[in-house]
């Protein structure tokens, strides 16, 4: 009965229309007629204008992809050991995760905060969390990536995180990593109650870029997260078109700040996902590189090179992964990972198997790790450049991806840009529409999830799960002696400055430093955001 079953589902999947998952057709086999003399020339070299084939000449030979494996929960002494593990198990980055107060920009002892303490990421609330969380983690050696969800907290824990390394002794010159801080993410990803204003939200986006720009050489002050697009619902091309539309906003405001495009560009970063259909993830970093460059020439004519150059890190999809059967996710993360190297990453992370059901268990952490290394040093895709480059079908669907990208772009450019468009709930609606068809056809059976939909007749297997360690009362306490030992007069002062320069329009981050060096906390730094630019709520149609 159940061989039937099976069967007759792949029947059904070999009789429906075939279509990336983005809706491009695919045609049964592809020739050299399917290439225009034109994609030819668009093809070029690696490491030369226009990158469709990677940013570097020699791209792995010469410089493999950052191991950066994703990290965060409990106290901040829990995470730097899980730190520690993964670089001493051959990690080559950190990758660092916060929980969800955190990311609100609320301290662990709010109201809002109860029940989500420690689960999902870290917690942090003073400075003396911050340099517990790098303890016996050298700075000046090691590339860090603070994944922050919300800009009402990104410039704090960032203001943080400078403040804890020029105690340590490290200079601001030495320090290299990545903040996510996209104001998407404040607006329309992961929204909160009392919501910041998208425009104020991507002013203090900003005024991380523009304080990096002229004091963090080495820091890329943001990540714009398609990733997190893709999670919340937005199929390859909107993942690729809404990242590129918030790069082309931010070069635009940072200009209107006096910089010069050579000044941030080189520092402007990426974050995608990789995805479960394997061409069309490949073919939309492809595509996405060479409409990125494309733009930045043609709208910024930056004389630097780097510029132009479309930098990302990649998180192989926690949205394809199942509760159901969850070591399939172990073969899902790999192929996911996969199409990331070949589609020219610069960084990556591989999901944990157990990452629809608990935060990875030091065995499935591991496991992700080695999925990299065996990718790395095992399979030797390295060996060349851009191995699939000339693939009929793969430059054939690049350029459909090209296309249906620029498509959108020029959508989000007629509502007057990136952030009109979600101040208009434009880009909500686009989300949750293409989220609701997603989950429609595998409802329907009509995309298959093996584990879900079909296939499902199988003896469950169990794998171990995490259990995070109690950390409300232990950040709770950390609270309260980091109140008693602070100078509450420079503290008051302090948030009364930032108040200040909120309501002048100053660059916000000279004055989180002084803040939390004084002892302010996330949540009081935060709360001057939410008092005077709160309030927002969705627009939805």
């Amino acid at each position: 009965m159940s061989i039937h079953s099976n069967q007759n589902s792949i029947d059904e999947q070999s009789r429906s229309d075939y279509v990336t998952e983005s809706g491009i057709p695919i045609k049964p086999y592809y020739t050299p007629s399917d290439i225009a003399q034109e994609d030819s020339t668009l093809l070029g070299q690696p490491g030369e204008y226009p990158y469709t084939r990677g940013i570097h000449p020699n791209m792995y030979r010469s410089r493999t992809w950052t191991i950066r494996q994703l990290a965060g929960f409990a106290t901040p002494e829990d995470t730097n050991q899980r730190f520690r593990l993964l670089l001493e198990q051959g990690a080559t980055g950190i990758n660092c995760v916060f929980d969800f107060p955190t990311n609100r920009g609320y301290d662990s002892n709010h109201p809002f905060a109860e029940g989500d303490v420690g689960q999902g990421g870290v917690a942090i609330d003073t400075l003396d969390d911050m340099l517990a969380l790098f303890e016996g983690i050298p700075l000046n050696q090691t590339s860090v990536s603070l994944v922050l969800s919300h800009p009402v907290a990104a410039g704090v824990i960032f203001a943080m995180f400078l403040a804890a390394a020029q105690r340590r002794g490290y200079s601001l010159n030495d320090l290299q990593g990545t903040l996510q801080n996209d104001f998407m993410m404040e607006t329309v990803i992961l929204t909160a109650p009392n919501t910041l204003q998208p425009s104020f939200s991507f002013k203090l986006s900003m005024d991380v870029v523009e304080f990096c720009t002229r004091h963090v050489p080495k820091w890329n002050p943001i990540s714009f997260t398609g990733y997190n697009y893709r999670e919340a619902g937005a199929n390859a091309v909107q993942e690729a078109a809404l990242v590129i539309a918030n790069a082309l906003e931010t070069s635009n405001d940072m200009i209107c700040r006096g910089c010069e495009i050579d000044q941030f560009a080189p520092r402007l970063s990426s974050f995608f996902s990789s995805d479960n259909d394997f061409f069309e993830e490949i073919a939309k970093f492809r595509a996405a590189r060479r409409i990125y460059s494309r733009l930045f020439q043609e709208r910024f004519q930056p004389n630097n090179p780097r510029s132009s150059m479309l930098r990302f890190h990649v998180q192989t999809s926690g949205s394809a992964l199942t509760a159901q059967q969850p070591l399939n996710n172990v073969i899902r993360s790999s192929f996911h990972s996969l199409a990331a190297v070949l589609g020219g990453a610069q960084s990556l992370h591989v999901s944990a198997y157990d990452e629809a059901i608990c935060i990875p268990t030091e065995a499935s952490a591991i496991t992700a790790l080695r999925t990299q290394q065996i990718l790395l040093l095992e399979t030797g895709v390295t060996k060349t450049v851009d191995p699939l480059g000339g693939s009929y079908y793969v430059e054939s669907l690049t350029k459909a991806m090209e296309e249906k990208i620029e498509e959108y772009l020029l959508q989000i450019e007629k509502l007057g840009g990136l952030v009109k468009a979600v101040e208009q709930g434009w880009v909500h609606n686009e989300l949750i529409q293409t989220s609701y068809e997603r989950e429609r056809a595998i409802s329907q059976g009509k995309r298959k999830v093996v584990g879900v939909n079909c296939f499902t007749e199988s003896a469950p297997i169990e794998v171990g799960t995490f259990k995070v360690p109690e950390t409300l009362s232990k950040q709770t306490a950390k609270i309260e002696k980091n109140a008693h030992s602070r100078n509450q007069t420079q503290v008051t002062h302090a948030i009364a400055q930032l108040r200040a320069a909120v309501q002048h329009n100053e660059n916000t981050i000279p004055f989180l430093i002084e803040a939390v060096k004084a002892g302010a906390t996330v949540g009081e730094c935060s709360n001057v955001f939410r008092e005077l630019h709160g309030g927002w709520h969705q627009p939805l149609f």
